[in-house]
This record gives C-alpha cells, structure tokens and sequence, in this order.
C-alpha cells in the first residue's frame, strides 16, 4: 500500500523542499519581470526610425559631434555644407570640388 515504506526519507525531502523553492523563485521573477515590462516608461531604441520627427540634419550633426562619433574638423566641414546645400533643393544634385 505505501510505495516508499516508511515515508520519503531524506533525500526526498530535499528534494521537494528544493523544488518549491526553485518553483517560487520562478513565480517571483516571472512577476517582477511582467511588472516591470508594464510599469517602465518606454524609451527610446535608438534603432533606425528611432529619431524624434523635429530632428534636424544640423542637429543630428551636433548631437554626433556631442557624442564624440566625429571631432571638430570633420563637424565644422559637414555642418558648412548643410548650410551651402540648403538652397539647393532636391534636383541639385552634388556639389563639385573646385
């Protein structure tokens, strides 16, 4: 009638003491995930089609340059051909050196 004998023994017992305690560490962290995903302010990827709508290319140049992606030569060069090109309109077309 009973399978174990006189009970589960020792190692049984750890073992689902164990196992409750993994259990409810799972259900816990499930939780605080699922919280967290919700609670949180949704931030910004900063992946492609991740820019604001009122970015502008000078400011993208600035906030680069802020960065430290590009240094002061290239940023003063690439900012006086945004402000040159301005005029020009899309059927410009590129500018020639010299």
């Amino acid at each position: 009638m009973f399978w174990y004998g006189r009970g589960a023994g020792g190692w049984g017992l750890f073992a689902m003491t164990m196992s409750m305690v993994v259990f409810w560490a799972l259900i816990i962290t499930f939780g605080v995930l699922l919280y967290r995903s919700l609670v949180r302010p949704v931030r910004d990827s900063g992946g492609f089609g991740a820019r604001p709508p009122d970015a502008s290319p000078e400011r993208l140049l600035a906030e680069r340059f802020a960065r430290g992606e590009i240094d002061e030569d290239e940023y003063r060069r690439r900012l006086s051909v945004l402000r040159d090109d301005r005029g020009g309109g899309p059927g410009a077309g590129p500018r020639r050196a010299g």
